[in-house]
């Protein structure tokens, strides 16, 4: 069975340093059957700089992406989370 793998583009309220703390609460809301494959930066404007996060879910799972962007936007810090880039990935 194959993958969905899922970018998203996270914003945080303000210009922050590290991402380490982000991360960090996004590991913590992740499902479990879900894994993180990566992470990205994408500059925005200003010093503004979003995070991209690269989550993998099982193929047979339905309405989780738009449900973990939602989690993902109420994280405290966060501005907003977008769905990126969605591609199913026959890779496990």
């Amino acid at each position: 069975m194959g993958s969905v793998l899922v970018t998203y583009k996270v914003f945080p309220e303000d210009i922050v340093p590290s991402f380490d703390d982000l991360k960090a609460k996004i590991k913590g809301i992740l499902p479990e059957f879900a894994a993180i494959e990566g992470y990205g930066e994408e500059p925005v404007a200003f010093g503004l700089v979003a995070l991209l996060v690269q989550i993998k879910y099982p193929e047979d799972k339905s309405g989780l992406v738009d449900e973990f962007e939602e989690k993902l936007a109420k994280i405290p810090g966060v501005s907003q989370a977008q769905t990126f880039q969605v591609r199913r990935t026959s890779r496990d």
